[in-house]
């Protein structure tokens, strides 16, 4: 039988046992007194936003197949959250808010989320001064922030103090815009304030199965006896069609990988550059892509009115094919995308000839207009690539204010500051040239395709060209169809039989005489030379060398670029 050993011990054994129930996280135990009784208190305070939600609470969000606002945090990064102004409202349980900084990808960015959990994430005047508070940190940081919104709107029994908490909220959010960018994401069911706040920011994400409106379905019902369902009054289907949203993704995860992605092509602030990543892709690579895609189209059966997708150009030039389109679903005759050019962020604004020809209308002008002066604010310099016919004409469009519309789009084009290249691709004619980042208006550098058609208009400037000879083709329609006439009922013909088949085969002359003016007049005139000439093209470019030509005269312009604010602070374009 084994010895039994017996360690030594001063302890009394015959003492009552100690009892420690709290002991700071890492410190070993020890008896408790007073101090252990505060840090308890204090412990508790800090985890309390996080662990006071009942579990049913959790569920009920699981089961709406919606995240809390810590899990979607931990989607966000997998540092651990720097969590500021924790526990505010009068039951310290954290205000159904939650601020903080983020460490994303090395780089600090601020964050807000709505806690559904807690009183459906309402916002009172508490919340409303924190969330202000939390802005004002971040545009006097030069931080960029995300924001994750789910929330019912004002908190109703906090009165006039809910509309106060958000109208201090506007105001904050609205005097960092233009100083540092903000993404916004929708989540769950967003109504009055809830939606106003994140409209400010600049760019707005929203999953599907979401909802957010200036009211919901119930409200419309009472007030205008109309039934509609969430999907109809406010999903994104709705806000992606009118501009609200600028994307639309499959769930949360996704829009929150999203607003990672788009933050990554975005400076921290409006004095600084957006980060530059270095690349394995040689900036001399030949874009021979390109080529073929400008061939199949111009040897095809309609020649150079024929239709391409501009975004395959944009995807050769960009850095391993990569780059972010905004507003992918809304007015695709423009393409507006940030991508990396030899590792440098640039905003691409194209004309997408796949589309209306091009063509440029009320949409698509403030289309362009809100995102070049997001460039211009944000140190972004500007690649345009020009393949239009010009701005879309038409009773709708003038109703709809074309002529504001295109004013806003020169506005944002005239002021820009920020390295701007123009690249034309194709067709450049009239008051779209004229309005479209040319010399005049401001470009650094202007470079064109052997492709490139500049003229003050399209085919039809042959009335105007060539108008005597088409006087002369036209006036001798009549006397062909007299003689025609004469020589079929002479050869035994109907006479109105007679004046169909010279009829039609005057107007079959006619339309060949047209044809060769029109193929004169492209040689003649739509084409690169005059400009070359005057001065407004600078050089030609073949296909194969884009990515080169640009990516070089884009790096000499940066080197000569110095990032600051612009002038004082100028608000984002809405």
């Amino acid at each position: 039988m084994a010895k039994k050993t017996i360690t030594p011990s001063l302890k009394n054994p015959f003492d009552p046992p100690e009892k420690v129930e709290f002991t700071i996280p890492g410190e070993v135990a020890g008896v408790r007194g007073g101090y252990e009784d505060v840090m308890q208190e204090g412990h508790d305070l800090i985890q309390r936003p996080i662990k006071s939600v009942a579990v049913g609470q959790i569920e009920k969000q699981h089961f709406k197949k919606r995240m809390t606002v810590w899990e979607r945090i931990n989607v966000l990064t997998q540092a651990k959250p720097n969590i500021l102004f924790q526990n505010w409202g009068k039951n310290l349980d954290g205000a159904s808010l939650v601020t903080g900084i983020l460490n994303i990808n090395g780089r600090d960015v601020g964050v807000y989320g709505h806690d559904f959990t807690v009183r459906a994430g309402s916002i009172d005047a508490t919340n409303g001064n924190k969330l202000a508070r939390m802005f004002k940190m971040c545009g006097e940081k030069g931080l960029p922030l995300i924001g994750m919104n789910d929330s019912a709107g004002a908190f109703v029994p906090a009165g006039v103090g809910g509309l106060d908490g958000y109208a201090e909220a506007f105001t904050a959010l609205r005097k960092i815009s233009g100083v540092v960018p903000t993404v916004m994401c929708m989540f769950g069911f967003n109504a009055g304030g809830g939606s106003y706040l994140p409209r400010q920011g600049s760019f707005l994400i929203q999953p599907k199965d979401t909802f957010f409106g200036l009211t919901g379905p119930g409200v419309v019902k009472s007030v205008l006896g109309e039934d509609i369902t969430p999907e109809e009054l406010g999903g994104p289907k709705v806000h992606c069609a009118s501009g609200v949203t600028d994307l639309t993704v499959a769930d949360e995860t996704a829009a929150l990988r999203t607003a990672v992605r788009l933050v990554s092509y975005l400076p921290d602030n409006n004095y600084s550059t957006a980060p530059f990543q270095e690349t394995s892709d040689p900036l001399d690579r030949k874009t021979w892509e390109i080529n073929t895609l400008l061939k199949k189209a111009f040897n095809s059966p309609t020649g150079f009115n024929t239709p391409f997708d501009v975004s395959i150009i944009i995807q050769q030039i960009c850095d391993h094919g990569d780059y972010f389109e905004l507003q992918p679903d809304r007015s695709r005759e423009a393409i507006t995308a940030l991508g990396r050019l030899g590792g440098n962020v640039v905003g691409f604004v194209a004309n997408n000839s796949a589309v209306s020809s091009g063509q440029i209308d009320c949409d698509s002008a403030v289309k362009i207009a809100r995102f070049v002066r997001f460039c211009n604010i944000y140190n972004i310099p500007l690649i345009f690539m020009e393949d239009t016919t010009g701005f879309l004409p038409g009773r709708e469009q003038e109703a709809r204010g074309i002529v504001q519309a295109g004013r806003s789009m020169l506005d944002s084009i005239i002021d820009v500051r920020t390295p701007r290249i123009l690249l034309i691709l194709r067709n450049a004619y009239g008051g779209a040239y004229a309005s479209y980042n040319n010399y005049p208006t401001g470009a650094d550098l202007v470079l064109a395709l052997p492709t490139t058609r500049l003229a003050v208009m399209g085919p039809a400037g042959k009335e105007f060209v060539y108008k005597g000879e088409l006087r002369k083709i036209r006036g001798a329609i009549k006397k062909m169809v007299a003689d025609g006439v004469l020589e079929r009922t002479k050869a035994g013909m109907d006479g109105t039989e007679a004046k169909k088949d010279a009829e039609a085969e005057a107007a079959e002359w006619l339309k060949l005489q047209e044809a060769e003016l029109n193929l004169r007049y492209e040689k003649e005139l739509m084409n690169p030379k005059e400009g070359l000439a005057l001065g407004s093209i600078s050089s030609l470019v073949m296909p194969t060398d884009l990515r080169q030509v640009l990516g070089e005269n884009m790096n000499f312009l940066l080197r000569h670029y110095k990032a600051s604010s612009w002038q004082d602070v100028q608000r984002e374009f809405h």
